[in-house]
C-alpha cells in the first residue's frame, strides 16, 4: 500500500491522543507519540506520508508483518461465524489453536490454558507452580522482563520493577550467565555456565529448597538484552530444578514462534519446561493471546481439583481463530525456517561486520530475527554508552543515535544500551539489507559519543 499523507487527520489524532490516552511506562507530558496511518508487511507510516521499516515489529509480536491478508480473513471469518463465546464452553477455533499449539510444544506440554497476554500467562504459570508444589517462593533473573500485572512484574529483574516492589512477593532474584557483563569473574562460556549454575544453587540452598516453588526464566531473554545462553546452562537449571522438585517455567513470550528460528526457542537447547508461558507471536499480536503450555504432571494436579484461576476472555474465539491462521501461515510459508536462515546468513554476518567499524558496538548476540547490539563509550573497558537506567541528559546518546535511526527510515528498538535487530520473522532479504544499510548510518551518531 502507498501511504497517502493527510496532515489534519494526523494532527486530530495526535490531538485526542494527548487529550485522553495514558501511556504505558511513560511521564505523560514527556511524550511525544508518532501518530501512524497505517501499516502493512514489514513496514508502516505516518500522516505526513513518511514509512518506516519496523525493527521493532511492535513490541516483538507481528512475526508475520503487519495486515497478513490470510490472517485478516481468518478473523473476520470468525467474527461472523461466532464473534465471542463464554470460556466454559469447547469452540472450534479455541481447540484448534490449543491442539496446533500443543503439536509444537516440546515435551508433554500438551495442555494449554489460554490467557490475554504475557504478563497473565505468567501470573498464572506461577500460581499453578505454588499450587503444584505447595511452596511459596519463586526465584528469578536479574537482566529479565516478565510483564506489567503484580506478580509478573515482581519476578521482573530490571527497572521497571522497582516502583512496584514491597519486597512481598515472594520473588527472589538471582544473576543469570551473560558473559559480556559477568557477575563471575568469567572469561570463557563454559567458566560463566558453571558458576551461574552453581550460584543459582547455592542461591536454592539458602533460601531453603523446600520453600522454592518455580524457577522462572526468558528462554533468551528480550528486552534485557537478547543474552543467548551458554550451551548447557537451561539443561543444567532443569536438573536442580529436578533435583530438588522445582517447577521450571520457561517464558516464551518474546522468543517463541519462530523468533528465534525455531517454534520455541527450548528447542535450540534441547530443553522441555514444566511450565511455559507464550504469547505475542502465538498470532502476531493481531487479537490479544496468551497463554500456559502444561505439563502432564502439574496437569494432573488440577484433575480432580479445582483450578482456581480463569479470565473472562481465555480462549476468545477471535484471538484464537487468528493463532490458528497465523500457525498455518507459519507453516505453508516456512517463516520459522526463512527467519533462522536470514539470521545466519545475513544479519549475523551483517551486524558483525558493522561492529568491526563503528567503535560504539561492544558486543553483537542473537540468533534468528532476534539480535541485539551492546553500544559502548570505550570497547576496553566496556563502559556502556548511557549509565544504567538513564534519563534526560544522561541519556542524550542513545536518544541522538534512535533520532538518527528514525531519520534514515527505521523504527527502533532501544532499551538502555542495547538497540535490537527484531524485524518480522518473514521480512525480506532486501528489506533486511535496507534496514542495516540505515542502522549503519544511525550507528555513525553513536559513534561520536565513543571516548
Amino acid at each position: 500500500m502507498t501511504p497517502h499523507p493527510d496532515p489534519r487527520t494526523g494532527a486530530a489524532v495526535k490531538a485526542a491522543d494527548r487529550a485522553h490516552v495514558f501511556h504505558s511506562w511513560s511521564a505523560q507530558a514527556l511524550i511525544d507519540p508518532l501518530a501512524v496511518a497505517g501499516a502493512e508487511g514489514s513496514y508502516f507510516w505516518d500522516y505526513d506520508g513518511k514509512r518506516y521499516l519496523d525493527f521493532t515489529s511492535g513490541l516483538v509480536y507481528t512475526n508475520i508483518g503487519y495486515q497478513h491478508p490470510k490472517v485478516v480473513a481468518a478473523i473476520q471469518e470468525q467474527a461472523a461465524r461466532m464473534t465471542t463465546f463464554a470460556p466454559a464452553f469447547a469452540v472450534e477455533a479455541r481447540s484448534e489453536a490449543a491442539r496446533l499449539i500443543a503439536e509444537r510444544t516440546p515435551g508433554d506440554l500438551d495442555k494449554i490454558f489460554f490467557t490475554n497476554g504475557g504478563a497473565d500467562a505468567v501470573e498464572h504459570a506461577v500460581r499453578m507452580a505454588r499450587l503444584h508444589t505447595g511452596r511459596p517462593k519463586v526465584l528469578s533473573a536479574y537482566r529479565s522482563y516478565h510483564g506489567g500485572t503484580q506478580q509478573a512484574v515482581n519476578i521482573t529483574g530490571d527497572p521497571r520493577r522497582w516502583a512496584s516492589d514491597g519486597a512481598a512477593a515472594g520473588v527472589v532474584h538471582f544473576w543469570a550467565p551473560f558473559l559480556y557483563r559477568s557477575r563471575f569473574y568469567a572469561e570463557t562460556e563454559e567458566q560463566e555456565c558453571a558458576r551461574a549454575l552453581e550460584h543459582l544453587e547455592t542461591t536454592i540452598a539458602f533460601e531453603g529448597p523446600q520453600t522454592v516453588a518455580a524457577v522462572v526464566l526468558e528462554t533468551i531473554p528480550g528486552t534485557a538484552g537478547i543474552m543467548v545462553p551458554p550451551p548447557g546452562y537451561l539443561a543444567g537449571v532443569r536438573e536442580i530444578c529436578d533435583k530438588y522438585g522445582i517447577v521450571f517455567i520457561l517464558d516464551e513470550v518474546m522468543a517463541g514462534f519462530g523468533r528465534t528460528g525455531e517454534w520455541f526457542a527450548a528447542g535450540l537447547f534441547d530443553v522441555t519446561p514444566d511450565l511455559m508461558t507464550f504469547a505475542k507471536g502465538v498470532n502476531s499480536g493481531y487479537v490479544p493471546l496468551g497463554g500456559v503450555a502444561i505439563s502432564g504432571a502439574i496437569a494432573e494436579t488440577f484433575a480432580e481439583r479445582p483450578y482456581p484461576g480463569g479470565l473472562t476472555y481465555s480462549g476468545h474465539p477471535l484471538a484464537c481463530a487468528a493463532a490458528v491462521a497465523t500457525i498455518e501461515v507459519m507453516a505453508e510459508e516456512g517463516i520459522v525456517e526463512h527467519a533462522a536462515r536470514l539470521g545466519t546468513e545475513v544479519v549475523g554476518p551483517a551486524l558483525r561486520e558493522l561492529a568491526e567499524r563503528h567503535p560504539s558496538v561492544g558486543e553483537v548476540r542473537g540468533v534468528g530475527m532476534f539480535w541485539a547490539l551492546e553500544l559502548v563509550k570505550d570497547r576496553e573497558t566496556r563502559e556502556p554508552l548511557v549509565p544504567y537506567n538513564a534519563a534526560g541528559e544522561a541519556n542524550a546518546p542513545m536518544a541522538a543515535f534512535g533520532a538518527a535511526a528514525k531519520a534514515h527510515g527505521i523504527w527502533p528498538f532501544i532499551n538502555m544500551n542495547r538497540t535490537h535487530v527484531v524485524p518480522p520473522c518473514n521480512v525480506t532479504e532486501a528489506e533486511l539489507k535496507e534496514g542495516l544499510a540505515a542502522l549503519d548510518a544511525a550507528l555513525a551518531v553513536a559513534d561520536e559519543y565513543v571516548a
